[in-house]
């Protein structure tokens, strides 16, 4: 900065801080709306699922267990249906966590298992038309 030699280039300069602190108290006022915005509950929640949505590991991992836990239910119900004794329940528990455990760390397989399948049935509709 340069000196200061009369009292018109002190109010000058005076009149050119002021200026500028201005300038960034408007900065600051604007930027603490924008962290105040940004801080509401309902924006919170907003920007926590739009991360959740727009990540893809995480998608697929709850589609994954999502699916574990349904086919390991479905898989329970087909095999000891409404179990009445303590044993039919023990080994029908031990089946759905195997079933879910079991999809939901190769979910990769078990889908590729399912598109095989799926081409299966469909190709063999197709060869009787």
């Amino acid at each position: 900065m340069e000196s200061i030699r009369s009292s018109a280039e002190l109010r000058i300069a005076i009149q050119n801080l002021e200026a500028e602190q201005a300038f960034h108290k408007q900065l600051l006022k604007d930027q603490l709306l924008l962290v105040q915005e940004s801080l509401r509950p309902s924006n919170l929640i907003k920007y926590a699922f739009n991360d959740i949505a727009s990540s893809p590991y995480l998608t697929d991992n709850i589609l994954g267990v999502a699916a574990g836990l349904a086919t390991g239910f479905v898989t329970k119900k087909i095999a000891f249906g409404v179990p009445g004794s303590i044993i039919k329940k023990l080994f029908g528990i031990l089946l759905q966590i195997g079933v879910t455990d079991v999809v939901t760390h190769n979910p990769d397989s078990v889908k590729s298992f399912g598109r095989s399948i799926y081409q299966l049935i469909f190709h063999k509709k197709n060869k009787l038309n």
